[in-house]
């Protein structure tokens, strides 16, 4: 079984993209161009990270930022797959601090990756959508995700990595989406022998799901989604989820977990077909 390091070094390369803030009305702001490199060194034992933002001119200017980090090693607050799809973020949560994360995906030349942020009161305070190629290639970028492409039923396997234990551990997984009327959806996911359902109304290319602790799934561009609350605490257990349509009949979803103190217990990565 490959290791954490190793899933990391499928997303080696140059990746051309750009960081486009989405509100909280999955309104879409301003795009900074950007450069992303991860290149390894010393047998693959050392990445080399850089990160390059652009202004209006875009590519053909000097970047208005420029970081640079190198790796050894991989901390807690990540968790990689073995596809290279990873996610990461906030282990605990806390009053008076802001929450967030990031869920990272990958399928051959393209990325997918999406910041989520909540704020110090932790309410959500929106996204930032990264959409990045590999230089070099033509990979296309997927059309805005639409409601209706995920209903039917989806079917495949799930990878869970806990808190406790870093080897993934795998299960079936099974992704039913229905519209039991007008301009509404249910969702129902079952992982092994746990199941979980909602029900929500769509609104715009949002839909308000309705739960003991209020939650929202923003359709967005490149064929991407995301589910979080709208207000996460300390003192309720929680989850937030993206997901990646990269091509009609496959899905990528990614869930991350926090237990009734706000402290992250697991992350899954769900890959599924439609059946």
């Amino acid at each position: 079984m490959a290791s954490q390091w190793q899933n990391f070094l499928r997303n080696l390369g140059e990746w051309r993209g750009s960081f486009t803030r989405v509100n909280t009305a999955g309104e879409l702001g301003q795009s900074t161009p950007s450069i992303l490199s991860l290149e390894s060194a010393e047998e693959d034992r050392l990445v080399r990270f850089r990160l390059r933002r652009f202004g209006p001119g875009g590519y053909a200017g000097e970047p208005i930022s420029d970081n640079r980090e190198d790796y050894r090693s991989l901390g807690r607050q990540v968790v990689f797959f073995a596809s290279g799809t990873f996610c990461k973020g906030t282990l605990q949560v806390a009053p008076g601090t802001p929450f967030g994360g990031e869920f990272g995906f990958i399928d051959g030349d393209r990325r997918h990756r999406l910041v989520q942020l909540h704020n110090a009161a932790g309410a959500l305070d929106g996204l930032v959508l990264i959409r990045e190629t590999r230089t070099g290639t033509e990979a296309l970028e997927r059309p805005p995700l639409e409601p209706e492409q995920l209903l039917g039923a989806w079917r495949g396997e799930a990878a869970t990595i806990t808190a406790d234990w870093p080897e993934a551990d795998h299960s079936s997984a099974d992704l039913n989406i229905s519209a039991p009327g007008p301009a509404r959806l249910t969702l129902d996911l079952q992982i092994g022998s746990e199941r979980l359902a909602s029900t929500g109304q769509l609104q715009g290319r949002q839909l308000l799901l309705e739960a003991d602790a209020p939650a929202r799934l923003q359709f967005l561009p490149d064929g991407g989604c995301h589910l979080t609350p709208l207000q996460v605490s300390h003192r309720q257990a929680f989850s937030v989820q993206a997901g990646w349509l990269t091509a009609p009949d496959q899905l990528q979803w990614l869930i991350r977990r926090f237990d009734a103190s706000g402290a992250w217990r697991a992350s899954t990565q769900l890959l599924l077909q439609r059946v």
